[in-house]
């Protein structure tokens, strides 16, 4: 019998990239296409189709589609549009970083909306979709991947994971009540699966279209964030990923929910788990700001990572931390300044290993598992010298991760919804 295929495809904000892999988790083809070679709108929703639909042409390209057995979508998180009922978009999109410059619908939002719903802030979801009820009259406001997934099998269903800023509560497993009392009309919302749910087969003309049989089936999508979780491998309860991008982002699955609004801390289902996770201010912007990147990987050289440097610092940029204390007053730590660079520079990543191991027992404090292993994606995972540190102050297995797209997470959820 042949190999079953499974594709995932990812819509960043940049393009889209596909990915087929095999049932033991072996990548058979990729392909990636820039947004940009369609139009300049990344609004637009006929750019996010043509790059979509480019992205998977290509990966069919390099294998047998007639093993294809599963397909799986994950979008921006929060990006929404409004459509008719043939599914045709009525507007452009709005992003995910779009803010409702509305305040009146916010005061409305922070009336009803629970402390606990991702709801709220200048960027909510539900603050997207009161809008699109506003100035469109739609069938329905979907997110997304929704839509995307929508135009492969014709059911434009979402998921727990990019339904949770539109006030979504995966805990009960519904839109909420409360979400009435904004004034927003419920039918506008999309019917809700869990990541990874088979939602249904290819239309037939979407299946003559790019050569795979009617059977094959879409798999209730994600978001690219936690798209990108899965790409790493971690599966376990206890598994942890950090991120160590321009900000320092902790994410753990958990047997349990964890919320924690005030640090910006929100859980997601996931894999029949709980991914909770919380974002810092620090990271590598602070590293930037004082550094090139020569001079980082000349300085790293220098340093004895079994050596503690003395220093005590809370690197910042500027005055403000969300996680894993949420302070905005909370000022930089970094004096005093050695004249050493290179003692300067270990007291800084050993300041951002301090804060990372106290998010993980802050993460700890609200109910999440104690950290069992720990992936690192983003650039400051490929500085040896950090890793070292990290893990002199984690104390913790530092595992590589699988994969470092989340197109290769939104192909693990597809194997996962047809084959669990």
């Amino acid at each position: 019998m042949a190999e079953p295929l499974y594709i995932g495809i990812d819509l960043g904000t940049s393009g889209a990239r596909a990915i087929a892999m095999d049932g033991d988790g072996n990548v058979v083809g990729e392909a990636a296409f820039a947004m940009v070679d369609f139009g300049s709108n990344h609004r637009d929703p006929t750019v996010w189709k043509q790059v979509t639909d480019a992205a998977l042409m290509g990966v069919l390209a390099q294998i047998d589609r007639e093993n294809v057995v599963a397909i799986c979508i994950d979008g921006t998180s929060g990006t929404m549009l409004p459509i008719d009922a043939s599914g045709t978009p009525l507007a452009q999109g709005r992003m995910y970083n779009d803010v409702c410059e509305d305040t009146a619908l916010l005061d409305i939002i922070a009336r009803y909306a629970p402390q606990e719903s991702a709801a709220h802030g200048a960027s909510s979801g539900l603050a997207k979709a009161l809008i699109f009820q506003r100035d469109y009259a739609p069938h329905k406001v979907v997110h997304q991947a929704d839509w995307l997934a929508g135009n492969l099998c014709g059911i434009y269903s979402s998921d727990d994971n990019n339904a949770l800023k539109t006030g979504y509560d995966p805990v009960a497993g519904c839109w909420p009540d409360w979400m009435a009392n904004t004034g927003l009309d419920m039918a506008l919302l999309p019917v809700v699966q869990h990541p990874g749910t088979p939602v249904a087969g290819l239309l037939p003309d979407i299946a003559a279209k790019f050569g795979l049989s009617e059977t094959v089936q879409i798999v209730a999508g994600t978001t690219d964030g936690c798209a990108s979780f899965l790409a790493t491998g971690a599966e376990q309860v206890g598994d942890g990923v950090t991120a160590l991008g321009t900000t320092l982002t902790l994410k753990i699955l958990s047997d349990v929910p964890v919320f924690d609004p005030a640090s910006g801390v929100y859980s997601h289902h996931l894999l029949g788990k709980w991914l909770a996770g919380g974002a810092s201010n620090t990271g590598g912007n602070v590293l930037a700001a004082h550094f090139s990147n020569d001079e980082l990987v000349e300085l790293s050289n220098r340093i004895d990572p079994s050596q503690d440097s003395g220093l005590d610092y809370y690197p910042l940029t500027k005055p403000g931390e969300r996680f894993p204390v949420a302070d905005p007053d909370r000022p930089p730590v970094m004096i005093p300044v050695p004249d050493d660079r290179a003692l300067f520079l270990q007291g800084i990543l050993e300041g951002i290993a301090a804060i990372e191991a106290r998010g993980y027992a802050r993460l700890a404090e609200l109910g999440a598992p104690n950290l069992r292993c720990l992936r690192t994606v983003g650039g400051g995972a490929n500085n040896p010298v950090w890793s070292r540190i990290r893990n002199r102050y984690l104390n913790t297995e530092m595992h590589p991760p699988a994969h470092n797209q989340a197109a290769y997470g939104a192909a693990r959820l597809a194997r996962y919804g047809v084959a669990e």
